[in-house]
């Protein structure tokens, strides 16, 4: 197996999606929760990557097993006011972090998380931030990452 690695463009975007959609719906299954039956999660996600790939405040990196997409990382861009612990103000926020089923445990999500980490430090981020499924967590705690116990969020 000859695992490449590239960064997304326009041509896998419409895979690219419905690999999001997918991971989503695997992610909601395993917590319990019922997947909204009336959103139209493909159109949202089609206008949201095209735009931000667009003005470069979105970024993914794939692993492809000859033509088949088999993995996706994701990273938005973001800036907010500078504070102590952030003097540029830009952060990065992964996302999109999915492997098929057939080809985990094999290093391919970390090489993803380091090209899009790489990324960040290239956008000048200064942290990433991730709301990690229960699957993730193992992975990003031996990448360094660590719980935030201040983070809260408010549903409008």
């Amino acid at each position: 197996m000859d695992i490449k690695y590239k960064k997304l463009t326009e041509a896998e975007l419409e895979t690219f999606v419905d690999m999001r959609i997918k991971q989503l719906t695997e992610e909601y299954a395993s917590s319990g929760k019922k997947v909204p039956e009336n959103v139209n999660l493909k159109l949202a996600l089609f206008d949201y990557y095209h735009k931000h790939m667009k003005d470069g405040t979105f970024v993914s990196w794939l692993a492809m097993d000859g033509d088949t997409i088999i993995g996706t990382s994701g990273m938005s861009f973001v800036e907010k006011p500078p504070y102590f612990t952030c003097l540029s103000g830009k952060l990065g926020l992964l996302s999109s972090m999915y492997t098929n089923p057939k080809y985990r445990r094999m290093g391919i999500a970390k090489k993803l998380l380091d090209c899009v980490v790489g990324e960040a430090r290239n956008y000048g981020c200064s942290s990433v931030h991730i709301t990690a499924s229960d699957m993730g967590v193992k992975l990003y705690t031996a990448y360094g990452f660590k719980h935030n116990e201040n983070f809260m969020m408010f549903d409008l």
